[in-house]
C-alpha cells in the first residue's frame, strides 16, 4: 500500500475524533457554556447534519481544482473548524466551529476514496479505502478515549486544540506524501450528477443508511442499556466503546481484504450477520459477559459493510464518482440519525432499553434485501445485454474494474 494513504488515515483519525469525543464532553461543555445538556447535545445534531449537507456542497465547490489540492482545502476546514471550537466564547460559536469542521468530513472520505483507490492496482482498490478508514476506526479506540479523558482532566478546549493540531499533521502529510493526480478533463457537475440516474448507485446509498443505521440504532443508547440492563457502572462504558472501536478496526480490515475478491458475497455475509446478532443483543445485553462479546461483534460486522459499499458507489458511478462517493459518507451518517430517532421513539413508546436493537435487525435485514435486489438486477442487465458471436458479457463490476 503507497505511502501517501498514510496522510489520508492520519486525516481521518483526526475527524473521526473530532466526531465522536463530543459524545463524552457534552457534561463539560454544558457546565461551560451554563446550557443543558439536551441543548448541548445540538452539538452532536448540528455535526450529523453537517455532513449530510456538506458532503454535496463541498465536493461540487472543488470540481475545478485536483483532488490533491481540495484535500488540503478541506484539511484547512476541518482545523479552522476546530479552533474556533477551542476558543468559542459562547456556545453559538462553538456550534458554529462544529459545523465549520463538519463540512469537510463527507467530502474528504469522499474524495479520499476516490485517491485512495486511483493509488492501487483494480484488485485492492477495496483495501486502500479501508487502509484509509482505519484511521476512522483507531479513532474510536485510542483518539476519543484519550480526548475524553484529556477534556475531562485538563479542560475540554485542550481536546479541540489537540484535534486541531492532527488535522495540521495531516494537512502536511496530503502535502508531502499524496501525488498529484490531474482534474479529470470533459467531467463536470453534470456529469458527476449523472451518477444518481444509476439505480445500482442509488441502492447502494440506501443500503448505506440501512446497514450502518443498524449499527447506531443500538450504540446511540448504548449507555443506559449496559448500566439499566446489564448492570455495568457508568465508568464501564467507556471501555465497552473501545472493545466496540477495536470490533470496527478489525472488520474494516476484513470488510476490505475480501470485498476485493466477493464484493457481494462480503455484503451478504456481514449484513446478515449483523441482523442476526442485534436480534440477539436482546437476550445478550442481560448479561455482562456476552453483551461486551456482542458489542465487539457489532462494531465488526458494522464497519466490515463500510469498504465494500464505498467500492459498490464507486464502480457503479464509473467515470464520475468523486460526488457520488462523497454523498454516500453523508448516508452513513444520514443513517445515523435516522436510527436514533428510531431508537427514541421505541423507548418513549415504553418497550425498553433494548427494544432499538429490534430497530437495528430490522434495518440490517431491510439493507440485505436491497443487496439480493442490487445483484439480482445486475445479472439481469448482464444476461440481457446485447451479445456478440463468440463473446460472453462479463458482470459490471469486473468489467469497469478492468478499465
Amino acid at each position: 500500500m503507497p505511502l501517501a494513504l498514510l496522510a489520508l488515515a492520519i486525516g481521518a483519525f483526526g475527524i473521526g475524533t473530532t466526531e465522536f469525543v463530543i459524545m463524552g464532553l457534552l457534561p463539560e461543555v454544558a457546565a461551560d457554556f451554563q446550557v443543558s445538556i439536551p441543548t448541548a447535545g445540538f452539538l452532536v445534531t448540528g455535526y450529523a447534519l453537517g455532513v449530510v449537507l456538506g458532503a454535496p456542497l463541498m465536493t461540487v465547490l472543488g470540481t475545478r481544482v485536483t483532488r490533491k489540492r481540495m484535500l488540503m482545502l478541506l484539511m484547512g476546514l476541518f482545523i479552522l473548524g476546530n479552533v474556533v471550537s477551542a476558543v468559542a466564547p459562547v456556545f453559538g460559536v462553538m456550534l458554529a466551529g462544529r459545523v465549520i469542521a463538519s463540512l469537510a468530513h463527507g467530502a474528504f472520505f469522499g474524495i479520499g476514496s476516490v485517491v485512495a483507490a486511483d493509488l492501487v492496482a483494480p484488485q485492492k482498490k477495496a483495501g486502500a479505502i479501508a487502509t484509509m478508514f482505519t484511521g476512522l476506526t483507531v479513532a474510536n479506540v485510542v483518539g476519543v478515549p484519550l480526548g475524553t479523558y484529556i477534556g475531562q482532566s485538563v479542560g475540554w478546549r485542550t481536546t479541540f486544540f489537540i484535534v486541531a493540531a492532527l488535522g495540521v499533521v495531516g494537512l502536511l502529510g496530503v502535502a508531502k506524501l499524496v501525488p498529484e493526480q490531474p482534474r479529470a478533463e470533459g467531467v463536470r457537475l453534470r456529469h458527476e450528477l449523472a451518477a444518481f440516474r444509476n439505480v445500482q448507485v442509488l441502492l447502494a446509498m440506501a443500503m448505506t443508511v440501512l446497514g450502518f443505521g443498524g449499527v447506531f440504532a443500538a450504540i446511540t443508547y448504548i449507555t443506559p442499556m449496559m448500566t439499566e440492563i446489564a448492570g455495568y457502572s457508568a465508568s464501564s462504558v467507556t471501555w465497552l466503546l473501545v472493545l466496540f472501536g477495536l470490533g470496527m478496526v478489525g472488520g474494516n480490515l476484513l470488510g476490505g481484504k475480501f470485498a476485493d475478491r466477493h464484493l457481494m458475497p462480503m455484503l451478504y455475509i456481514s449484513l446478515g450477520a449483523l441482523a442476526v446478532v442485534l436480534s440477539l443483543f436482546t437476550l445478550t445485553a442481560h448479561n455482562k459477559f456476552a453483551a461486551a462479546v456482542t458489542i465487539v461483534l457489532i462494531g465488526g460486522l458494522g464497519f466490515a459493510t463500510v469498504p465494500p459499499l464505498q467500492k459498490r458507489v464507486l464502480d457503479q458511478a464509473a467515470g464520475a464518482p468523486t460526488l457520488a462517493s462523497a454523498v454516500n459518507i453523508g448516508a452513513f451518517n444520514l443513517g445515523n440519525a435516522l436510527s436514533a430517532w428510531l431508537g427514541g421513539i421505541v423507548i418513549a413508546a415504553g418497550l425498553g432499553y433494548t427494544a432499538p436493537n429490534w430497530v437495528g435487525a430490522v434495518l440490517a435485514a431491510s439493507a440485505l434485501a436491497l443487496a439480493v435486489l442490487s445483484s439480482g438486477l445486475e445479472r439481469r442487465t448482464v444476461t440481457h445485454s446485447p451479445r456478440v458471436a463468440g463473446h460472453v458479457p462479463e458482470p459490471v463490476v469486473v468489467a469497469e474494474a478492468r478499465r
